[in-house]
């Protein structure tokens, strides 16, 4: 490989990757959030088919991932020479449109509106993946320089969290009465205009990220999917953080799509969940200035660790003691985000990691299919969360319908089955993190610098 003759990596480049960030996450996490409760409460759509839909959906993802991931690996697209910028710019208009399909209150009935329900989630979940992959792939041929990686990982980090906690905060004003009702044409509404802040952003992106590495024509090989199945099962750093993002996932799908319900059916005040999302951004901000310092001294290995470890002692903790006052469990959810922020912060900085230990051990790179692998966990952790959050619900007797009542014992299991989701989430990463992936510090420094000499050596041949 080698690298364009362009300005420097700096602030421009990780902008773009906030904004990169934001983009896929206005479709994403408001469709993650509140895809299920739309179709159950307006659609009147029962948790046990939505159950069988995102477990339906997931399989079919098993087999088309792989193959979109490919894609920028197999041809380059466009006059540029960039690899994957030009896939993010066919995928990111469907990506939009999908998203206002999936909160389209539809006249249809029976077969015709499942069938609609279907087609819409699974169309969304084809054109995430063609935004998606390409935009988490690009990190590697932005810069090759492991702190450039690490701020890229921390910029991409705030995109999310910016829309996660921030844009999403204006949900349960917007789309719920003062009574909690449900406004079915206000999803719509936000629906449209979070389609269009997703494409203005990936533009964004695509105009301040430079791809400064490119593969010279002595280096492209003909593509062969089963040698990057061999390198990855052989990639023990990618294996751990796979197992860990789906815990991750667990939280971010599962905890987002049933907040509603606890802060709603138990808590009986919607009002709550605006205080949950804005709180998160002081939490975000803390751990924007302190995590990377505290890396730099111990490394992103044994940060995820202490503070996935802090924030299993705190979940647990909500979860064994039915905490009844809604804003005591709110500051107390807040206090334990801070451990599964750390955690976002750093996972991207680790997918990289693993895209070159790779090379460093297999000397093997290709970048988008085995980052398609790595996306597939994050839709595997999803389709878990999504699925077993609505058979879940189908089990403790939630009736699905705006009107509908539910029954105190159906209440009272509603929170333990929102907060036990943190739990399982700490300890797969933990497994993940802890006992798999080993690339601590050390490691990690002598993997750099044994890359760079040979990648230098390359470049005098």
């Amino acid at each position: 490989m080698n690298e364009k003759s362009v300005r420097p990596f700096g602030v421009k480049d990780q902008l773009g990757y906030v904004f990169g960030d934001m983009a896929g996450s206005f479709v994403n996490l408001f469709v993650d959030a509140y895809f299920l409760t739309f179709c159950t409460y307006i659609l009147g759509i029962s948790p046990g088919w939505m159950a069988g839909l995102f477990l339906a959906a997931r399989l079919w993802d098993a087999i088309n991932d792989p193959i979109m991931g490919s894609f920028p690996d197999r041809w380059l697209i466009g006059k540029s020479g960039d690899k994957f910028k030009p896939w993010v710019k066919l995928f990111m208009i469907p990506l939009a449109l999908s998203g206002v399909l999936c909160f389209t209150k539809v006249p249809f009935e029976g077969i015709a509106l499942h069938a609609w329900v279907a087609f819409s989630y699974v169309l969304y979940g084809m054109c995430y993946t063609g935004t998606s992959m390409p935009f988490g792939a690009m990190a590697s041929v932005v810069s090759t320089d492991p702190i450039d990686r690490s701020k890229l990982s921390r910029a991409r980090s705030i995109g999310g969290t910016l829309v996660g906690f921030g844009a999403l905060s204006i949900i349960p004003v917007v789309c719920f009465d003062k009574e909690s009702n449900i406004l079915p044409e206000r999803f719509t509404m936000v629906a449209v205009v979070f389609g269009i802040l997703c494409v203005v952003s990936y533009m964004l992106l695509c105009n301040l990220t430079v791809e400064r590495v490119r593969q010279t024509t002595t280096e492209k090989e003909p593509f062969q999917y089963g040698k990057v199945l061999k390198a990855a099962f052989r990639n023990r750093p990618l294996i751990g953080v796979m197992i860990a993002t789906v815990g991750s996932m667990l939280y971010i799908t599962g905890y987002s799509q049933l907040k509603s319900y606890i802060y709603k059916e138990f808590y009986q005040d919607t009002s709550f969940m605006t205080l949950a999302s804005l709180g998160s951004i002081p939490v975000m901000m803390v751990c924007f200035v302190m995590v990377p310092k505290i890396v730099a001294k111990f490394g992103k290995r044994t940060v995820i660790l202490v503070m996935s470890t802090y924030n299993l002692l705190v979940s647990s903790f909500i979860l064994f003691f039915q905490v009844k006052s809604p804003l005591a469990y709110t500051v107390l959810v807040l206090l334990a985000t801070i451990g599964q922020t750390a955690f976002t912060i750093l996972i991207w900085a680790l997918v990289t990691d693993c895209l070159d230990y790779s090379e460093w051990k297999m000397n093997f790179r290709a970048d988008g299919s085995m980052y398609s692998l790595y996306t597939f966990s994050r839709k595997v952790g999803s389709t878990i969360a999504s699925a077993g959050a609505a058979s879940a619900l189908a089990a403790i007797g939630y009736v699905a319908g705006a009107g509908a009542v539910q029954s105190a014992e159906t209440v009272n299991n509603i929170y333990y089955l929102v907060n036990a989701i943190p739990v399982i989430t700490c300890i797969l990463e933990l497994i993940g993190i802890g006992i798999i992936f080993n690339l601590d510090k050390e490691k990690t420094a002598e993997m750099y610098a044994e890359l760079e000499a040979r990648r230098k050596a390359a470049a005098q041949r």
